[in-house]
């Protein structure tokens, strides 16, 4: 315990540091791109019929008037970053819930299709778009990957967690899972562990019915993430967030995972080879598009507007939608990759010193000595591998990375007084 809470404060400082973005009070081209370079393609969609109260993400009440104008803007985005010379490989959908007007969706992935050699799909969604009819669309826009977010199948944290009237029981999501089950290359589930009053017990069942009853792909076990906004709202219906039953939670899930699956990264479990939800450890530069949406290029970290309304006028006037930016020095640069990487289980030595021309084990001795002494790390001769104790440490580093990210987009959040607004008329131009 010692290590972990002496880590997670050394963490927050870190990722205070990450997140500190620089205010760009100008429009701004896309960074230009390395035209030897393919790049993964991330866009957000951050409507939701139902804002859960866990969730941290850049998302807002679904409205179809809106959510049009929207996609219509970030297929306007798409073509801007094509013009600009970037050419993308993979696409990754996120939100939000990307799939709230699946036609609409559908056409921006052609969109992207269109003018990119695009390899692989992934599209998260909600278990009440679990139906064949519905998911068509993606399957003919060529997605590859869905990702459900299930986050329990115990009634009572459904319930809890706001999601029972609106997505369904655990049994109606348990049969719409089997009715998908087979219609995508990889069908994900993704879960949480650590829920306030989430026993040990329920999530072990719940890891049995979805690896050895339904059989999906693919689950991710994600420990329950809260920044300051969502932990207040989350004691007010869920109870309080608190972080000592975690280990024994992520130690269970290693136990238990069903028979066939083995670790693609720290908290991700697969049954065969595939693309999983953290693009960030596969793809070490993506350009991120729609509001709220981040890029990291070439050393820099980049968040387009949290305001939608001033996205789409950015868009509409022929701009990307970046308005901030964080530099990192070439040191910051190496633990950020030493971070991400890590979290895929291991990291290439060549791969890694070619990048960083044979200084990044010498420039990073110190954290290389640090998780070693604690017996996270271990050298196989041609890579770097996590052991067992790593992967708990490098969940638990990843948890706070993404807590710092929120906190950041809580802050942006708390700029935008408008956008209940239709008429737009005190927008302001911080977020």
């Amino acid at each position: 315990m010692i290590v972990e809470e002496a880590m997670t404060a050394i963490l927050r400082r870190m990722g205070k540091r990450y997140t500190r973005f620089e205010h760009l009070d100008h429009a701004v081209a896309p960074p230009a791109p390395d035209p030897d370079c393919t790049y993964m393609l991330y866009l957000h969609v951050p409507f939701c019929q139902v804002l859960c109260p866990f969730c941290s993400f850049h998302r807002v009440e679904f409205r179809e008037d809106k959510a049009t104008r929207y996609f219509k803007a970030l297929r306007r985005e798409i073509e801007l970053c094509h013009q600009a010379g970037y050419r993308f490989g993979e696409i990754y959908v996120g939100g939000g819930t990307p799939t709230v007007i699946v036609d609409e969706l559908a056409r921006t992935l052609d969109t992207a299709t269109r003018l990119n050699p695009i390899r692989q799909i992934s599209v998260e969604t909600n278990p009440d778009d679990l139906l064949p009819p519905r998911l068509q669309p993606l399957l003919a826009a060529g997605v590859n990957r869905l990702s459900v977010g299930v986050q329990s199948l115990e009634n009572q944290l459904l319930k809890e967690m706001q999601r029972y009237d609106k997505y369904g029981s655990s049994e109606l999501v348990q049969e719409r899972l089997n009715e998908v089950n087979g219609m995508f290359d990889t069908l994900n589930v993704d879960m949480i562990f650590n829920l306030p009053h989430q026993q040990m017990d329920s999530m072990l069942r719940d890891l049995e019915i979805l690896t050895e009853q339904i059989r999906v792909d693919q689950v991710s076990c994600y420990p329950l993430m809260g920044s300051k906004t969502t932990t207040r709202a989350m004691k007010k219906g869920m109870g309080l967030v608190t972080y000592g039953r975690e280990r024994r939670f992520y130690q269970a899930i290693l136990e238990n995972i069903g028979p066939g699956y083995v670790p693609s990264s720290a908290w991700c479990f697969s049954k065969s080879e595939g693309a999983i939800d953290e693009y960030i450890i596969e793809q070490d530069q993506y350009l991120g598009l729609g509001s709220g949406a981040m890029s990291y290029i070439d050393g820099q970290l980049y968040a387009s507007s949290f305001s939608i309304n001033r996205y789409i006028r950015l868009v509409e006037s022929g701009h990307c939608g970046i308005t901030r930016r964080a530099r990192f020095n070439e040191r910051d640069q190496m633990r950020y990759y030493f971070l991400m990487t890590f979290f895929g289980l291991r990291v290439s030595k060549s791969d890694a010193e070619k990048r960083w021309n044979g200084r990044f084990a010498r420039g990073l001795w110190r954290e290389f000595a640090a998780f070693r002494a604690v017996g996270a790390i271990r050298d196989d001769g041609d890579a770097w591998r996590l052991t067992e104790r790593g992967m708990y440490l490098w969940v638990l580093m990843m948890r706070e990375f993404f807590i710092a990210v929120s906190d950041f987009r809580d802050l942006m959040r708390l700029g935008i007084r408008s956008e209940l607004d239709p008429e737009d008329r005190d927008q302001p131009t911080a977020a």
